[in-house]
């Protein structure tokens, strides 16, 4: 006596592992779990995971359609033979680019151009270049012009960019058909590479230009003037716009980014828009005041250095330090004092210095009451 046997289908929230009240990004997430798990191509010759990806596919077509989903939470799946629900995960035409975004929206498709892509086009940007330019202290403070030579490809005079000896131009690419992408099929899935026959463009040369070898362009020197404003610090990069290489097949040029490197100076630092330096002085110049002059970039700077200057102490003359790039405005230079103390002195200058230290003694008392104090404190 034989039996029929029924097999009933998993229920499809339990499937995804959503509750019946999810929302569509619930829903939406759940999937996109359940099929990176067992997806084929992760889980190569596993039937197991196939069906079970197969299964969370058929459970979302049907969810994530408002009609098939009333249906379904009606009737169970019973409801869905009226909607036209046919057999395999894809009936419905799951959006996997909607579903994995980025991750997959790129790769996969199930039919036609990948999600967001489109035909490459012959025509390209040309490159943009750099050039490391060196300049003087002096140029970066007040501006500079300068000729540079710069390596570039250029639009190739024999075949005038067309790339094409003949002047036919190109033709449509037999590998791919045109298209500038090759597709294989991975699975359920149809993954698309760029061509390398034609490297995405879609179209070759048949008769390639000998100047240039169907590319185009050919490298040339050519000379520039560079304008250097005054007021550029290590690593200021100017911008000429259009100076890079030239583009294919009558694309625009790329752009030319010049890159300043500042040789330093033997007297001067700079910090910022000020100028700074270092002057030693003797100590009857700094006890009694002077007034001298120092060479300076613009010229000579007059420093006055008042009575009792004590050796660390700065003096700041304004305007006389680094112009505002692009603004009105000039920093200042910052003079360090150094008091020098003789190594070695002489029988003359020891008596003078003696007899300096006795009145020094009697009238400023060094080793005062409140400084012995302070000593203590600082090494008790």
């Amino acid at each position: 006596m034989g039996s029929n046997t029924r097999v009933s289908k998993a229920d499809y929230y339990e499937v995804l592992g959503v509750s019946r009240d999810c929302s569509d990004q619930e829903l939406k997430s759940a999937y996109r779990r359940q099929a990176l798990k067992y997806h084929p191509d992760r889980n190569p010759g596993d039937h197991a995971a196939e069906e079970k990806f197969k299964e969370a596919s058929e459970a979302y077509q049907v969810l994530s359609d408002t009609d098939k989903r009333a249906a379904y939470d009606r009737f169970g799946h019973a409801g869905l033979g009226a909607q036209g629900f046919g057999a395999g995960p894809f009936a419905g035409g799951v959006d996997l680019g909607d579903i994995f975004g980025d991750l997959f929206g790129e790769m996969f498709s199930m039919g036609g151009m990948p999600r967001g892509a489109s035909r490459a086009s012959r025509q390209q940007r040309g490159d943009d270049l750099r050039f490391d330019l060196t300049i003087h202290f002096e140029d970066a403070m007040f501006g500079t012009e300068t000729e540079v030579k710069i390596r570039r490809l250029e639009t190739c005079k024999v075949c005038h960019g067309g790339g094409s000896a003949s002047g036919r131009g190109p033709s449509v690419c037999s590998q791919c058909q045109g298209r500038g992408q090759i597709r294989y099929q991975q699975g359920f899935f149809s993954v698309a590479r760029t061509c390398g026959a034609c490297s995405g463009t879609g179209s070759v040369i048949g008769d390639p230009c000998s100047a240039c070898r169907g590319e185009g362009r050919a490298a040339a020197e050519i000379k520039l003037t560079v304008k250097v404003p005054p007021g550029v610090e290590e690593g200021t990069r100017i911008r000429y716009a259009g100076e890079g290489d030239a583009g294919r097949v009558g694309g625009p040029k790329g752009d030319l980014y010049i890159v300043l490197s500042i040789q330093p100076h033997d007297f001067f630092e700079r910090h910022g828009h000020d100028l700074h330096c270092v002057i030693p002085v003797s100590f009857p110049q700094a006890a009694m005041g002077a007034e001298f002059e120092i060479p300076g970039i613009e010229g000579p700077v007059s420093i006055k250095i008042p009575e009792g200057t004590q050796s660390g102490r700065e003096i700041r003359v304004r305007g006389r330090g680094v112009p505002y790039l692009n603004e009105k405005g000039v920093g200042d230079l910052i003079v360090k004092i150094v008091v020098q103390i003789p190594r070695k002195l002489n029988r003359a200058q020891r008596d003078l210095v003696a007899k300096l230290a006795e009145t020094m003694t009697v009238e400023n008392k060094p080793t005062s009451p409140g400084l012995i104090e302070k000593m203590k404190d600082l090494f008790s």
